[in-house]
């Protein structure tokens, strides 16, 4: 080889090799710029803290799969979810989740079988009722999380004699109909002989979340509300609790995980890592203290003084609001479907096999 050729030889080497460094250089501003995107980090600053990441911490936040939860409210009755969230538990799975509060299980619905999220929480009578209208991609259950009712009672004054008939001729802030929370409330007004439809008077036309300031202006002379709305007009010495709807009502599934037919055949795997990082959430609460639950919770709650968060566990655990494993069994199920035919919203009871899963929550059991 002369030297004119071999000259020629290095110099095309030089440029595929600069080509190169260059593209290469271009992959890492984009990953640069994908990774402060919707943020406030400036560019530079998140170049240099992924620069500085150790090469397995960066790969296992790559290895994540991204998973959007809707939820029907959100509220310290869902402790055992906001501590698997702040605990780290999803990350442990694999899962990089994003929460978002749809406010009622009509709006979480929605967002499911619109593919605006992947797992919805919420009463298991939205899934019903979308079975029964024929919805050939309905949502089935696969954690039950909650045993009991979250919500509670609240009057204009402390009423430690408070009795249920008490409400006969009064004005009650109530829920939306065909809801958990306002059926729950009619099933305990039926157990003491109380017509809901002729005895008082239910305001179901305040959207969910409002009834408290709705209450504290003056409005009614109950409301039924979730924590920390209930404490909250208690610390504004606007009314107090005098009974609680998961108390009267016995044990009630009030709320489960669910997502629709058609994400199990593809995501049998996050369905099960979902499942086991909110079991261990569940461990979590029902092993821990309310004050160490509300410290590690607070997070999710930062307008709401640790001590109050701690009070409000304290009631929740004291009711045994939570169950020790994410198993919907049959039992529950027709209990669920007994209070929505009483309610006059389901004409025909649904296949519990068809609308419930449990390979997975036993799976999360045994796990433990």
């Amino acid at each position: 080889m002369n030297t004119k050729t071999l000259t020629r030889h290095i110099l095309c080497l030089s440029l595929s090799l600069l080509l190169v460094l260059g593209a290469l250089a271009g992959c890492g501003t984009n990953a640069s710029d994908k990774k402060t995107e919707g943020s406030n980090v400036p560019a530079e600053t998140a170049a240099k803290e992924t620069a500085a990441e150790p090469s397995g911490e960066a790969d296992a936040k790559q290895e994540l799969t991204p998973v959007t939860l809707s939820e029907v409210a959100h509220s310290i009755f869902y402790a055992p979810q906001y501590a698997a969230i702040e605990l780290g538990y999803f990350e442990e799975e694999g899962i990089d989740l994003t929460l978002i509060n749809s406010a009622g299980a009509d709006k979480v619905m929605t967002a499911l079988i619109s593919d605006g999220a992947d797992i919805g929480f919420m009463g298991s009578e939205a899934s019903i009722y979308v079975y029964a209208e024929g919805n050939p991609d309905y949502a089935v259950n696969f954690a039950q999380l909650t045993q009991r009712a979250g919500n509670f009672l609240v009057g204009r004054e402390a009423d430690e004699d408070f009795k249920w008939e008490d409400l006969k001729g009064k004005n009650v802030l109530g829920g939306r109909a065909g809801g958990m929370p306002e059926m729950v409330f009619e099933y305990i007004l039926k157990k003491n002989g109380i017509d809901p439809k002729t005895d008082l008077s239910i305001d179901q036309s305040i959207d969910f979340g409002l009834t408290a300031a709705a209450f504290m202006e003056g409005d009614a002379d109950y409301t039924v509300e979730f924590e920390p709305f209930a404490t909250s007009i208690e610390l504004e010495n606007s009314g107090s609790v005098v009974a609680s709807l998961g108390v009267d009502s016995g044990y009630v599934p009030y709320t489960a995980y669910c997502a629709k037919k058609s994400y199990y055949e593809e995501h049998a795997d996050i369905i099960q890592g979902f499942t086991n990082a909110i079991q261990k959430g569940l461990d979590y609460v029902n092993s821990h203290t309310a004050e160490e639950i509300a410290a590690v919770i607070k997070p999710q709650f930062e307008e709401t003084d640790e001590s109050t968060i701690a009070a409000i566990v304290e009631r929740y655990l004291s009711q045994d609001t939570w169950k020790e494993d994410l198993v919907f069994s049959e039992e529950s199920f027709d209990l669920l479907q007994d209070i929505l035919t009483e309610a006059g919203e389901l004409a025909e009871k649904v296949p519990y096999a068809d609308l419930v899963n449990t390979e997975y929550a036993e799976q999360a059991k045994s796990d433990r």
